[in-house]
């Protein structure tokens, strides 16, 4: 699977074990790792990568794919679905290496990886909760069609410190 997306050479592609020091290089970065959620390991260690790109590729209802720029592994995007009374909603999320921050990589990614979800999945909502002192990403969900629909008042404890988060939802309509 290749997704292709709207920025020029960036696709969305399963993890490879050729992507172990790419993996590396972008994922144990403090500022990536304060924006995600504690599966998350920082630092991030060579066994992290290897167990990753193991654990990315089980086949499943979920889908954890590379942001892959100019054959570079520059981050990574996905969908966990839901279960029981939840089956019909995945969680969406994404990261992306602070080099490439700012350059709408993550927009592209995000955009694409909503319609490749919609088009093979059962889901009809998708969630994507951001820690409040992220914008950069609440915008990339917004120009992916998510909406904001709350904030969640002190509801995460990260970075030793006890934060807001936004949640941001997908819905399809019927």
């Amino acid at each position: 699977m290749r997704i292709s997306t709207e920025f020029p050479h960036c696709f969305l592609r399963p993890w490879e074990p050729a992507d172990k020091n790419d993996l590396l290089r972008n994922a144990n970065n403090r500022s990536v790792w304060r924006n995600l959620t504690e599966s998350f390991p920082h630092p991030y260690t060579e066994g992290d990568a290897d167990f990753w790109v193991e654990f990315a590729n089980r086949s499943g209802a979920n889908t954890h794919l590379a942001i892959e720029l100019e054959s570079t592994a520059v981050g990574g995007i996905g969908t966990i679905g839901g279960v029981g009374e939840y089956s019909k909603t995945a969680q969406f999320g994404y990261w992306l290496g602070e080099p490439y921050w700012g350059r709408g990589i993550a927009t592209a990614a995000a955009r694409a990886m909503v319609t490749h979800t919609l088009a093979v999945a059962r889901f009809v909502r998708l969630e994507a909760p951001v820690f409040e002192w992220n914008p950069g990403s609440m915008r990339v969900l917004e120009k992916a069609g998510f909406i904001r629909e709350s904030v969640r008042r002190r509801s995460v404890f990260k970075d030793g410190q006890q934060i807001d988060s936004v949640m941001y939802a997908l819905i399809v309509d019927a």
